[in-house]
């Protein structure tokens, strides 16, 4: 390499690493700051139910669980949260152990189980040959913090429709909606409260679902019975309005 051929290779690495040191890592949005994606995280998971104030009905027909359809701003593992109706951040320390839609199907699935009521409950991967289809839609999730007040208010929605098979017909839909105020400012009692107001989605829906078939839905909160409606993809009229 001749004299003039390596001057001109280090003055190209001097370029470079001053255009490198200009160079800034983006911050996540949240409560704290991320210095970068993999920081790691505390991982937190919700309970399913095992409980029912007005148990359930038996009944001898199998049922498939769909992954709730979600926003993406609520599609992740972050936990959400809210300082205004118009913003979604995330909590800077912590995640679900799976993305929340995810979560929230597998804890639907349990508390199905755990009713004792049903005689089969699952994904549709798991090969059931079911007779209903519960379809969701996970439409909050998140922690909202309003007015200054330090300790947040959890609100869980949830819109769900039961869809009869073969013949992919809605026989009833409902809304369910919980709020649940924190106990605390503590990151372990804002995980308490989305464990509450959850759990109140989740034992809703699944006292809807076992009674909707032989249309025994008086006292259910959020109901509307859709008799003769055929389910199509992107097609979602015979639901409640958000």
């Amino acid at each position: 390499m001749t004299l003039l051929t390596a001057s001109k290779a280090r003055a190209s690495r001097r370029l470079l690493l001053r255009a490198l040191g200009g160079m800034t890592l983006l911050p996540l949005a949240g409560c704290g700051v991320l210095s970068q994606y993999s920081t790691p995280l505390d991982q937190y998971t919700l309970s399913p139910k095992t409980t029912f104030q007005n148990p359930p009905p038996k009944v001898d027909w199998q049922l498939v669980v769909e992954k709730p359809i979600a926003a993406a701003g609520i599609d992740t593992a972050r936990v959400a949260l809210s300082r205004n109706p118009y913003q979604v951040e995330y909590f800077a320390k912590a995640a679900w152990t799976d993305n929340a839609p995810s979560m929230v199907q597998t804890l639907m699935i349990d508390s199905f189980q755990n009713s004792g009521a049903i005689v089969g409950v699952g994904r549709e991967a798991i090969g059931l040959r079911p007779d209903y289809l519960l379809k969701t839609d996970l439409r909050e999730f998140q922690a909202n913090y309003r007015d200054a007040d330090p300790v947040p208010e959890i609100h869980v929605k949830m819109i769900a429709r039961l869809v009869k098979l073969p013949e992919r017909r809605i026989i009833a839909s409902m809304t369910a909606d919980r709020r649940a105020k924190a106990a605390g400012t503590k990151f372990t009692d804002v995980v308490d409260a989305f464990d509450e107001a959850l759990g109140g989605v989740i034992k809703q829906i699944v006292v809807f679902t076992l009674r909707a078939p032989s249309g025994d839905l008086q006292g259910i909160q959020g109901v509307e019975q859709v008799p003769n409606s055929p389910e199509s993809s992107g097609t979602t009229d015979s639901a409640p309005a958000p």
